[in-house]
């Protein structure tokens, strides 16, 4: 049996079923809003799991799916090593938004990293302590700062509107998914050129830690082809 997690409410469920359906595979409740029961219709072997698109990569880690669909930033960001863990077998074409640095426009002198890993370094000397960024996503902005060679920050987290916490004056700069950039602007923040950590959009994952069985593979593999993978 091969369990398939995909979000379990919203445009992003809505759009996943989409996508099945125009590749031939009917995705669909079999209850009520309230309850998270599904099949995929006309497939023997395949269980269709309704999971919060959150809880998708450590199911895949775990091994509880085999297959799932979730936002390629979330796999990086909860998965340490995460190619060792899952494989991606489709970008799906939805769900786009950027993860990106952004500071205060009134910033004018920061226009750049290197200008950002210069005014962190002002900033400690001034305030004795680190410049703050907020965010939901340690792993991998503090991977991104570091290959940028950015120094002299520190990582809080955002548990609500990261992009009001610098109005809120509990963070100096942020690292946050955007997909219009509006939300930004209207709070007085400006994406920096460079600051770009990765475009994320809605992926099919392959877990590398469920256990497959010989009538598991073959069934991917009709599987795949359906889809046209």
């Amino acid at each position: 049996m091969i369990r398939l997690g995909v979000p379990s409410k919203g445009r992003l469920m809505e759009k996943t079923f989409d996508w099945f359906g125009q590749r031939g595979l009917t995705l669909r409740r079999t209850g009520s809003d309230r309850d998270y029961a599904a099949e995929v219709a006309g497939v023997a072997g395949l269980e269709l799991n309704l999971v919060s698109a959150g809880e998708v990569p450590r199911a895949l880690a775990d091994g509880r799916l085999h297959l799932g669909v979730t936002g390629s930033d979330l796999v990086r960001e909860k998965l340490a090593g995460w190619e060792q863990v899952v494989r991606e077998l489709a970008p799906m074409g939805f769900g786009g938004a950027d993860l990106v640095i952004a500071v205060p426009k009134l910033w004018v002198d920061v226009e750049t990293l290197d200008d950002l890993d210069a005014a962190a370094a002002a900033f400690r000397r001034t305030h004795g302590h680190r410049l703050r960024i907020a965010t939901k996503y340690h792993r991998l902005v503090r991977e991104f700062l570091r290959d940028e060679g950015v120094a002299d920050y520190q990582l809080i987290d955002s548990q609500g509107a990261t992009e009001g916490t610098v109005k809120a004056e509990t963070a100096e700069a942020i690292a946050d998914i955007t997909s219009t950039g509006e939300t930004l602007r209207a709070n007085g923040l400006k994406v920096l050129p460079g600051g770009l950590i990765h475009s994320s959009q809605a992926t099919l994952f392959k877990s590398r830690r469920a256990e497959w069985s010989d009538a598991d593979r073959a069934l991917l593999q009709e599987l795949t082809a359906r889809l046209g993978l």
